[in-house]
């Protein structure tokens, strides 16, 4: 007796159904196309961003910063984002903390947001790090490593990583390894000086 629907029929009625769900989605310029989602292909050289017509919107996350308060990425909206995925237990991560807070205060009232995310990490660690390192911005804890997983592909294994978002929340570059303050300066620079009006 053979089965109504072979696995391989389901597999591609679900396929399209999740097609049709999809939809069009709008560009940044208004014009309507396929489905954009941000997917990591590979870093972004330093000091560059990507061109605005090739970025792709970050997906939303949330968690809880090491204090213990809630975060969600919308609190990131319309300002220029950092996220340095690090660890306590990460060498290249005390060499670039340092010279992540000083670009930080040097644009933290120009409409740039710093967030860190501690990855694969305990707390007390993690905390003292900050302590430490005299570390102004927030940094979400997220132990097991979850946060990297939202941006597709990304390689969530890879400590230190950098993503920059743009205005709008669109992926604008991607570092893999230790940046050089002086590269990360000069990144954020090129995203203030977009107009978005």
């Amino acid at each position: 007796m053979s089965r109504p629907f072979s696995r391989r029929a389901l597999l591609l009625a679900a396929g399209a159904a999740a097609g049709a769900l999809a939809g069009c989605s709008t560009g940044r310029d208004g014009a309507a196309g396929p489905p954009r989602e941000y997917e990591f292909t590979g870093p972004t050289p330093t000091a560059t961003v990507i061109a605005e017509d090739r970025r792709a919107p970050a997906p939303a996350f949330s968690g809880e910063l090491l204090d213990g308060s809630p975060f969600d990425s919308s609190s990131l909206a319309g300002d220029i984002a950092v996220i340095n995925f690090w660890g306590s237990w990460c060498v290249p991560c005390r060499v670039e903390t340092p010279e992540f807070q000083a670009v930080h205060a040097e644009v933290a009232d120009r409409g740039v947001q710093f967030l860190g995310i501690d990855v694969k990490d305990q707390r007390q660690l993690a905390t003292a790090f900050i302590e430490e390192l005299g570390v102004a911005y927030p940094s979400v804890f997220d132990p097991r490593g979850e946060v990297p997983l939202a941006f597709r592909g990304f390689p969530a294994n890879v400590v230190p990583s950098t993503i920059l978002l743009d205005r709008d929340g669109w992926v604008a570059a991607v570092y893999t390894g230790q940046v050089r303050g002086a590269d990360l300066r000069t990144a954020v620079e090129l995203l203030l000086a977009e107009d978005r009006a």
